[in-house]
């Protein structure tokens, strides 16, 4: 549920009146094309390709938007996208009645994350106007933000948290949805009972770890972090109460030396399962949620109906075997939401939250910001300034 000063903020919005009827244009000056990086096949970064030619987003349905991007940042799974993971999912969610018959999903603009200003607003569209200061997290199926213009649906957009910029603003879309999909909206937590629980933070010092850190111990949770001794200092002054160093040793053996867990987040997947949920407290509604899932794999490997029933079978008998156990083991993925990102810009203006940027790029080094992102140990994300000037 939406915060009560978010869901009143919408609710005054829509009081307010109907914003004035815009017909489905293109944009105010009709333009056809615009600069973005695309990609026209599958592959490592030399499939990346500047043009000036991607064609203008165009609102489709009369809930949309068309947001004029001034930063946009990288995440994992830009990455896997631009090497094909979860093709076939991804196609079937763009084209589920396959009308588009010989047509490929290419060219692909990738990019989750937005920070910019609402430029033209569908007829439906009452809650934003042009020249609105926003942020959104794109799904993976639409085309991304890597762009001078990107669309939306309106209820995948929210108001820009007013004390951050926009370079700021788009490190956290992707990374604290996906966090508030796995905590809140998949594992229950919430602002009134995390008060004493024992977090335990697989994979603490990326995009979605160090977000997770910070909303757990906004809502004023016990925090346990794991991750390398090179970020310990980060992690540790967004909150964390005790660091883990993954390095210095087996790390299930030093994780067995602390007190059990009520929840556990794995950013990690491997074998970590295999001896996380032994962490946890033993009947007490103890939880396990893990952002590393076999879905999109099982699907580009088996097609989408044999995909899909592997997944429920696999997902299925893990939890009937662990709740046998006395403990809760669940699967979470990124959800996009307007309302959550109302909730997350209250808690960013408050001082609750703040973003992490590894390192920030211009447009025209996107292909130096992918290679960045695949060396891996990042230390927060990695932002693109659309526009130079923030």
């Amino acid at each position: 549920m939406l915060s009560w000063g978010a869901a009143a903020r919408r609710a005054l919005r829509w009081a307010s009146g109907r914003a004035p009827a815009r017909g489905l244009r293109v944009s105010p000056r009709a333009r056809i094309a615009m600069p973005s990086w695309v990609i026209d096949r599958y592959g490592s970064n030399e499939v990346l390709r500047f043009t000036r030619d991607m064609m203008f987003p165009i609102i489709h349905f009369p809930n949309e938007v068309i947001i004029k991007v001034h930063a946009a940042s990288l995440n994992p799974i830009d990455l896997s996208m631009r090497s094909g993971y979860g093709a076939t999912a991804l196609n079937m969610k763009r084209d589920p009645l396959k009308l588009k018959v010989g047509e490929t999903e290419f060219p692909i603009t990738l990019g989750r994350d937005v920070s910019g200003v609402v430029m033209e607003c569908g007829l439906g569209v009452s809650y934003f106007k042009p020249g609105d200061e926003v942020w959104a997290a794109i799904p993976p199926w639409k085309q991304g933000t890597l762009s001078e213009f990107v669309v939306a649906s309106g209820n995948e957009v929210s108001f820009k948290p007013k004390c951050l910029n926009h370079t700021e603003a788009a490190a956290l879309p992707y990374v604290g949805l996906t966090a508030w999909s796995a905590l809140k909206q998949v594992g229950g937590l919430n602002q009134s009972n995390c008060s004493g629980k024992r977090i335990l933070i697989l994979g603490a010092s990326g995009g979605v770890g160090t977000f997770a850190v910070q909303l757990m111990k906004a809502w004023d949770a016990h925090v346990t972090a794991v991750c390398s001794q090179d970020a310990s200092t980060l992690v540790k002054k967004l909150g964390a109460d005790d660091v883990i160093d993954y390095k210095s040793g087996n790390l299930e053996e030093q994780l067995k030396t602390l007190p059990l867990f009520d929840f556990i987040l794995d950013n990690v997947g491997g074998s970590t399962e295999k001896w996380a949920l032994d962490l946890l407290k033993k009947w007490s509604g103890a939880t396990y949620v893990t952002l590393v899932t076999p879905f999109l794999i099982n699907m580009d490997k088996l097609g989408v109906a044999d995909g899909m029933l592997q997944t429920g079978v696999t997902v299925g008998s893990k939890t009937l075997k662990h709740l046998l156990k006395g403990v809760h083991y669940r699967w979470a993925f990124f959800m996009p939401s307007g309302p959550s990102l109302d909730e997350i810009a209250e808690l960013v203006d408050s001082g609750k939250i703040q973003p992490v940027i590894d390192e920030v790029f211009s447009f025209s080094e996107v292909p130096k910001a992918f290679l960045k992102l695949e060396g891996g140990h990042a230390r927060g994300k990695t932002v693109i300034n659309v526009i130079s000037r923030q």
